[in-house]
């Protein structure tokens, strides 16, 4: 009787750690791409009460970027030598002071700072959220669980624009910060008290401190250097940046505990191709959201509830789409239906060069809907083509690399859109004397996106192909 009880309980215990952890890493996928598409909509209302220029306009949402992108690598690392659990808990407590700070800030530097604060908190959570929920279901349960976790991703992405406009047009645009602390404080709470365990990587383990210094070097020098080009320290620094990079590479191949495992980009073709693939389509595709919040709501006049609404329109489709696309991956050669996606973004992007004055809601919104559908056409196969490539040993490593791509792309993505608004805006407020530049530098942008995917469709195609047995699980050798 009382060992029944005693399994009864474990299971009853289990059951409600299982329950948090997916109740918490659901809740923190879905915060970052909120707060990501929210901010975007407020940008307008940012410049007017804040008094910014297009250029200082851009780091608010480059800054967050950049801070994930630099603590992400060395967070992962740090968690599995110290723990899991206890990295996601410090990043939340961190992402909600940012977002605490954000609330009151009164220039543009600070809220640019409260933003990096924000994106560091945002790293820890993020590298390590997977991780746990990995760690905590069972192989069996695993691809529905990750199933939630993604979706929840794309939710963030759809209700952010719509939720942010809404709470800017009638509450201010300092509501979008205050409604995600509750969601922050909640998860935090979750976390300490009620997800019992703490999960680590291999034992004896060492954090690169060279390492992650090279790393957040050339990602600072990287991405500052590009927004200040073409001045003077711009072409410094963007240089030193892939120089830092080069360093930085050549460090982790030597290194005993590599904070960037480089050498499955070296030894592994597949994993290597596919990955740059995903670099590629996030750097085409990011500042989509970011130049057409700008564009509807200056150039065509829209409060930032009716230009949020019509952003919904991508993110939607995406939702839609990827689980499905997901399923036709484990029948169909993956790389079949990303590069088919590739190409279609590549098509999407390049129809929004064609964006002006005159062009109309319904065109807009259509082609929204198509440039969703390809990328969800690319990006779960994608995935699955990554994780495929590697042993199983490698899964979270891979994990890992997927995100970096994925921000380093977003960051390339802003870093574009950052120093052609420079160059044919300047360091000034958009107003209707500049527009016309304004919609220069907007088909610039996606001309460039638009050449830069089509390079992805090579390296999606020319990835090599792959056979998927009966279980789904890739079966040729990497």
């Amino acid at each position: 009787m009382n060992e029944s009880a005693n399994i009864q309980g474990q299971g009853q215990d289990n059951r409600a750690v299982e329950r948090s952890a997916m109740f918490v890493a659901t809740l923190t996928s879905f915060m970052g791409p909120f707060l990501i598409s929210s901010v975007n909509v407020a940008l307008p209302a940012i410049q007017k009460e804040l008094g910014l220029n297009a250029v200082q306009l851009s780091w608010i949402a480059t800054a967050y970027l950049l801070a994930v992108a630099v603590g992400l690598v060395p967070a992962g690392k740090v968690a599995d030598i110290h723990g899991r659990k206890k990295i996601f808990a410090t990043g939340l407590g961190v992402y909600v002071i940012g977002a605490g700070l954000s609330v009151f800030a009164w220039s543009a530097f600070t809220l640019i700072f409260s933003r990096v604060v924000q994106g560091l908190g945002a790293a820890m959570f993020v590298t390590t959220g997977m991780a746990i929920i990995t760690s905590i279901f069972p192989p069996q349960k695993r691809g529905r669980v990750i199933g939630w976790y993604v979706a929840a991703v794309y939710v963030g992405l759809s209700v952010g624009p719509f939720v942010g406009g809404v709470l800017t047009q009638y509450l201010g645009w300092r509501s979008i910060f205050i409604v995600t602390l509750p969601m922050g404080v909640g998860s935090l709470l979750l976390t300490l008290y009620v997800l019992k365990g703490e999960w680590r990587g291999e034992p004896g383990q060492q954090l690169d401190l060279v390492g992650c210094f090279l790393y957040t070097a050339s990602i600072l020098s990287l991405v500052y250097g590009a927004s200040r080009l073409p001045d003077g320290i711009g072409i410094v620094l963007t240089p030193l940046g892939f120089l830092l990079l080069a360093v930085f590479v050549m460090h982790q191949k030597r290194a005993r505990f590599p904070v960037f495992e480089v050498k499955l980009f070296a030894e592994n073709k597949r994993f290597a191709f596919s990955s740059f693939a995903a670099l590629l389509n996030y750097s085409a595709t990011f500042s989509v959201t970011f130049l057409l919040s700008l564009y509807l709501q200056y150039i065509k006049g829209m409060t930032p509830q009716a230009a949020g609404t019509i952003l919904m329109a991508q993110p939607v489709v995406m939702a839609l789409f990827s689980p499905a696309a997901g399923r036709l991956a484990d029948r169909i050669e993956p790389r079949y239906l990303a590069t088919a996606g590739m190409a279609i973004t590549v098509l999407g992007v390049f129809l929004f060069r064609m964006l002006d004055s005159h062009s109309t809601v319904s065109v807009i919104v259509a082609n929204l809907i198509l440039l969703g559908f390809g990328f969800a056409l690319f990006s779960t196969p994608n995935m699955s083509a990554i994780m495929g490539a590697v042993e199983k040993r490698y899964y979270g490593q891979a994990s890992g690399v997927v995100a970096t791509m994925r921000l380093l792309g977003q960051m390339a993505s802003m870093a574009v859109a950052m120093v052609v608004l420079t160059l044919l805006v300047g360091r000034q407020q958009i107003e209707p004397a500049n527009y016309n530049r304004f919609l220069d530098a907007i088909h610039l942008v996606f001309t460039i996106s638009a050449l830069s995917c089509l390079i992805g469709v090579y390296f999606s195609w020319f990835r090599g192909g792959e056979k998927v047995s009966v279980t789904g699980q890739d079966s040729s050798p990497p």
